[in-house]
């Protein structure tokens, strides 16, 4: 019994002693005190909070990954952030200077210039086909398949900021989650209806010199001369073009937002989007220019596309070397005749 006890005073009397904690430390193993049995530091070859602050700041942040998918180890890139700037602020203002600036400049100019008319006695009641049955079916699908997804892409900009207020947080979503299947299943018409039109239209807007004159006096559209031109006038070869040329960047940009990542990667993505939301609100304020010309702007115009045929008076007077080619062509005149339309 007094050897238990004997013991335990010895094992108190050594705790008390002085230098019982540097005996303490100098016995735990190294592997015990790190926590690792190799030794090391397992913490040693982290990067420390600063360097990932930096990476932040400055430039890209990756890691690794073992699947098929290699952008997935892009944690963050300085692209990114430019691409929410742009989004988040430069591209509503962007938006409403291309869209608000050119309705304000139509309407200034129909208050000055007011609707384009045809002088006394120049309507002469015969009819000339101006364009085919399978033309203008092409136009107006072409039309209101990029109304759709004008539309539609437009609440991808304005939306939150106009729609969300005023219809709630569910309403919104529903509607913004329908304009998405309308944009992408909408697209595939417009894009066969710019195909189309290339074809159909692609000869008879090649830029000749009778768009030099046009442009000199001003079409029409500024004093009371109507310079000669074909089929297409320069304003309307400008129109086409502008169609043509955006139509392509739209669809091709479209077509790899609509397959994402098939034939690039994340900053070719977002260059896509870049060029198909800039792109996409210029053709809407160009096509604002159309229409205002095609309906109110101008005295017959809308007959060209409504019903395909046009007064031959009118005919003369805004597309005079194209009349003359088609009577030539025709050595009949008129294509239609014997019908009666008053003259304003």
């Amino acid at each position: 019994m007094k050897l238990p006890v004997i013991f335990a005073a010895a094992l108190l009397a050594l705790s008390l002693h002085p230098s019982a904690p540097a005996l303490a430390q100098t016995a735990v193993p190294p592997a015990q005190q790190t926590g690792s049995p190799s030794g090391m530091d397992p913490t040693s070859s982290a990067p420390t909070e600063q360097q990932l602050l930096n990476a932040l700041q400055g430039g890209r942040l990756e890691g690794r990954v073992t699947i098929p998918d290699q952008k997935s180890r892009v944690l963050e890139q300085p692209e990114g952030r430019q691409y929410q700037t742009f989004h988040e602020s430069m591209l509503p203002w962007i938006g409403a200077i291309f869209i608000l600036g050119m309705l304000a400049v139509l309407a200034a100019f129909y208050a000055w210039r007011g609707r384009i008319r045809l002088g006394k006695g120049v309507l002469t009641g015969r009819k000339i086909i101006r364009f085919t049955f399978i033309e203008r079916f092409n136009h107006w699908m072409t039309a209101t398949a990029f109304i759709l997804l004008a539309l539609t892409g437009l609440n991808y900009i304005f939306g939150k900021r106009l729609l969300f207020p005023l219809m709630g947080p569910d309403a919104f979503a529903t509607w913004t989650q329908w304009a998405k299947y309308i944009h992408n299943f909408v697209s595939w018409p417009f894009m066969v209806g710019l195909v189309l039109m290339i074809l159909f239209w692609l000869r008879d807007n090649i830029p000749d010199r009778s768009d030099a004159r046009w442009i000199r006096e001003g079409g029409g559209l500024v004093g009371d001369k109507h310079p000669p031109a074909r089929r297409f006038n320069a304003g309307q070869k400008l129109i086409f073009w502008s169609v043509v040329i955006g139509g392509c960047a739209l669809s091709v940009s479209g077509l790899m937002m609509l397959f994402p990542f098939t034939v690039a990667g994340i900053e070719g993505m977002q260059i896509a989007q870049y060029i198909h939301a800039v792109v996409g609100v210029g053709l809407i304020a160009v096509i604002f220019a159309h229409i205002y010309i095609g309906s109110i702007g101008m005295e017959g115009a809308y007959d060209a596309m409504g019903s395909g045929e046009v007064d031959l008076g009118w005919a003369k007077t805004h597309h005079s070397l194209w009349v003359e080619e088609e009577q030539a062509r025709t050595a009949k005149g008129p294509q239609l005749g014997g019908r009666t339309q008053p003259a304003e």
